[in-house]
């Protein structure tokens, strides 16, 4: 079992920037490739980012390539998403999730879930 506690959301105005934490607890953490998604109301899940075990590699969606930035710190058991230059349709309840091994894109590919963290980013 990998329990997941993600942090750092809030309110901010569009343009500006939110840095969400993920810390992770249980089995070995660098074991997991770990990613971020995000619901907005009414809609469904969606990928937002995933970085691999030893976070050498990354992946984004399209929709926040060049605005945020997924890094991990395997000895502190975390994942961070760094956020720069929101839009209103950021606005959504971001969650981290863990898999084990390889990177992946669609959250039925992934195991173990945050409770998911609110961020609202207003025009």
């Amino acid at each position: 079992q990998v329990q997941l506690g993600e942090s750092g959301g809030g309110l901010v105005q569009a343009g500006g920037s939110l840095r969400l934490s993920c810390a992770a607890s249980g089995r070995t953490f660098s074991n997991y490739a770990m990613g971020w998604f995000r619901q907005a109301p009414g809609k469904e899940r969606e990928f937002v980012a995933a970085i691999t075990r030893g976070g050498t590699s990354t992946d984004y969606a399209d929709s926040v390539k060049g605005r945020f930035t997924i890094s991990r710190d395997n000895a502190k058991n975390t994942v961070w998403l760094q956020m720069n230059s929101l839009k209103p349709e950021d606005t959504a309840v971001y969650y981290c999730a863990a898999r084990a091994w390889h990177i992946a894109t669609r959250p039925y590919e992934y195991d173990y879930w945050g409770q998911g963290t609110q961020v609202t980013v207003s025009s």
